[in-house]
């Protein structure tokens, strides 16, 4: 088997990490430590896989999402900015947040966005492609811990091996307190050089989460059934539960095809894709949009010393 190859280089002026798997022209990714440990690029035979968007400097600088940005300790947004969980007030009206806000004013996507602090536990090659793992400890920023009073480390590891991308998360709470888990992925696909309106999604969903007009959970649920065919004009921001572990959505045109697994861990799903931008998220999330606020069955937590794990990959196919 070939030797997959890692590296370093410049991205928008920031230090990232490449992971490269196959021959000349391959799969490559790029993940971005000091930027919230981003994965800003996947290029498969020299052509971008994932959304640019407004660029890796906007996500820094204005947390506006790209490429397949971590969304912790929530992922989607939250009907309130104080609230209880277990017991415990989160407090996101706290001066100096990175807190980015939806258009109806909510708060989106989480505290780490475009966040430095990151550390790089290893970066190393295998057969056929390359690793790297990196960890955030939520716990050592006080900023961040006063307004979600979980102290938990977070380590993101990804495993590029020939025609296949997997993203493993693992939450360990690191004080006597349990940590309550709802974070997720945003992973904006794309396929170059095929219209949008020609790209075939398969989208292997049953239930559907009845969202209100602010995108938020009603607590009701329904049928549903999303039939495999050309994206067209449809739009999509709506919430799922998850198929089964292993179970792929897809993208697809003739000469590429995208498959997104939901491997362990990650029992809902959001599929956004807007008409103004040429993406279709599939997103991987551990709890439905809201759950810290909720208060239901969601989200689980985990027990202090403990470590909660999940993963999802992408793989990509010729023809």
């Amino acid at each position: 088997m070939m030797r997959g190859m890692v590296g370093e280089r410049s991205e928008e002026g920031f230090a990232a990490l490449t992971l490269e798997a196959g021959a000349r022209g391959g799969l490559e990714a790029v993940f971005v430590p000091e930027a919230g440990m981003i994965c800003c690029s996947l290029r498969h035979r020299g052509e971008e896989l994932l959304g640019q968007r407004g660029g890796l400097r906007a996500y820094v600088e204005r947390y506006s999402t790209m490429g397949i940005p971590f969304l912790h300790p929530w992922a989607n947004r939250l009907s309130a900015e104080r609230f209880e969980v277990a017991g415990r007030e989160v407090d996101l009206t706290l001066p100096g947040l990175p807190l980015k806000r939806d258009g109806n004013g909510l708060p989106i996507h989480g505290l780490l966005a475009g966040a430095a602090g990151w550390r790089v536990e290893r970066q190393v090659e295998l057969d056929g492609g390359g690793a790297l793992a990196a960890s955030f400890d939520f716990g050592a920023h006080p900023h961040l811990l006063d307004a979600f009073p979980f102290p938990h480390r977070v380590e993101i590891e990804a495993t590029l091996v020939e025609g296949s991308l997997e993203i493993a998360t693992s939450v360990t709470a690191t004080a006597e307190v349990a940590v309550p888990i709802s974070f997720g992925f945003h992973p904006y696909l794309q396929l170059p050089g095929v219209p949008r309106a020609d790209w075939i999604l398969g989208a292997p969903v049953r239930e559907r989460l009845v969202l209100d007009d602010r995108g938020l959970p009603t607590g009701e649920r329904e049928s549903i059934a999303i039939e495999p065919g050309p994206l067209g004009g449809r739009t999509y921001d709506d919430a799922f539960l998850a198929p089964s572990p292993g179970t792929a959505f897809s993208l697809s045109a003739p000469d590429r095809r995208l498959e997104l697994r939901m491997d362990s861990g990650y029992p809902f799903t959001q599929i956004f894709a807007p008409a103004d931008n040429d993406v279709v998220a599939i997103e991987p999330m551990t709890a439905p949009t809201n759950a810290l606020v909720a208060a239901g069955p969601e989200p689980a937590f985990v027990p202090p010393g403990e470590t909660f794990g999940a993963a999802f990959s992408i793989q990509v196919f010729e023809g």
